[in-house]
């Protein structure tokens, strides 16, 4: 069992990337049915603002902490083990350590055009992997419970890992909905990874990630698409955090 500390109601796990990593292949060894919800400042948010979501993410066998603002706020609450555990990341570590596993991936969500460049460039790192199929669903604004079709997709695929790239809280939901009808071991909501592990999006440098400025990178390159998520969203976590801190404290 995973330590967590609870953050904005947020189950989060003490984890780091290499611990993350060793989990999953753990219970896809032991055949584990689970999934794992990655947390950035945008997940907190939501599920302090909705019930049924925060009930979705802790739900989640592992819940990591995507984003540097989350971890700052875990190491202030005491948890100095934390790292951040990054959905791209934790992808191209699977991926990588998988390869003498012989674990099976499949992917679900983006487009045919990201998933086709994904493949390629995943092939190319770790020719070892296998990819047992992948699935670009359509545009869907809700929640939706997939076609029997394309549930028997992924399962006759036995994958081992399914990686769910809808964007979060979609994702989290779709696992959530999901999990008692799919056989593979583990779901990941991977967030953006499909996008940035395939070339199709840019990806913030890694100076601007490891000093929590990649929110500002992404707005930047998609401020129609974000702006409230990160203008809106980042100034509600402020609030929270501040609201939180209050009621924590044993003075007032």
């Amino acid at each position: 069992m995973l330590k967590t500390i609870s953050l904005l109601g947020v189950n989060l796990s003490r984890v780091n990337p290499v611990l993350a990593v060793r989990q999953i292949c753990e219970w896809v060894r032991e055949k584990q049915r689970t999934y794992v919800c990655v947390a950035p400042v945008a997940t907190l948010v939501d599920a302090k603002r909705n019930p049924a979501y925060a009930a979705a993410v802790n739900a989640a066998g592992m819940v990591t902490p995507d984003g540097m603002p989350v971890v700052w706020l875990a190491k202030a609450r005491g948890c100095r083990d934390i790292e951040r555990t990054y959905g791209p990341d934790l992808l191209l570590e699977v991926c990588n350590h998988g390869q003498d596993l012989g674990l099976r991936h499949f992917f679900y969500g983006g487009t045919e055009d990201t998933l086709q460049k994904l493949e390629q460039r995943l092939l190319g790192s770790y020719p070892q992997i296998l990819i047992v199929g992948s699935y670009a669903p359509p545009f869907r604004a809700g929640i939706w419970q997939e076609e029997k079709q394309v549930i028997d997709r992924i399962n006759s695929s036995a994958a081992d890992i399914v990686w769910v790239g809808l964007g979060s809280p979609k994702q989290d939901f779709w696992m959530e909905l999901h999990r008692p009808l799919l056989n593979a071991s583990v779901i990941v909501g991977a967030g953006a990874a499909f996008d940035f592990c395939s070339g199709a999006k840019p990806q913030a440098p890694r100076w601007m990630r490891d000093s929590g400025l990649e929110w500002f990178f992404r707005l930047c390159t998609e401020p129609g698409r974000l702006w409230k998520r990160y203008l809106i969203g980042n100034s509600l976590f402020l609030i929270y955090v501040i609201q939180d801190s209050f009621k924590k404290s044993p003075n007032l």
